[in-house]
């Protein structure tokens, strides 16, 4: 039954995107243009978004996201361990600005914690759980925050 009352509500939400709302043009406007998702991500992703797979959807940003980490750094690891040494202000492989000022050394430490918190919050968890179920608004969610990591990659040079 769960199933397909999750079947259902996958085919609701897609007919959405077809139909004519209160106003024409946020009706017609996909949700990753509204959050402004990194381009990368859409094109990764969105099939598995429209598709109803939320969850995977996540996941597969997330990994987009190590994976970038791995290519920047020449690093291997992966996860929590990868982002921390990665990012580790004090002679990072991944250098987000030139770590002079206390504000920048701040900010590289920052990025660190964001970037580990979330392949431990956001990524492991649909990694190793097949029960896990993202609606639409949270699967967004953590689209806009991997879209910003993404965004701060890019704004440093190195992507």
């Amino acid at each position: 039954m769960v199933s397909n009352l999750a079947d259902f509500e996958g085919i609701v939400r897609r007919a959405r995107l077809h139909t004519e709302g209160e106003t024409a043009g946020a009706a017609n406007t996909h949700p990753f243009e509204l959050r402004n998702i990194h381009s990368d991500l859409v094109r990764l992703v969105r099939k598995l978004f429209d598709d109803g797979h939320f969850t995977h959807a996540t996941f597969d940003a997330y990994k987009y996201i190590d994976e970038e980490i791995q290519r920047i750094s020449g690093m291997t690891d992966f996860g929590k361990s990868l982002m921390m040494t990665a990012f580790n202000e004090k002679g990072p492989a991944v250098k987000l600005n030139p770590l002079v000022t206390k504000s920048e050394i701040n900010e590289q430490e920052g990025f660190k914690y964001i970037f580990a918190g979330t392949a431990l919050a956001i990524r492991n968890p649909r990694g190793h759980s097949t029960t896990i179920r993202d609606d639409p608004d949270t699967c967004l969610d953590h689209l806009s925050v991997a879209s910003l990591m993404l965004r701060r990659l890019d704004e440093a040079g190195l992507r």
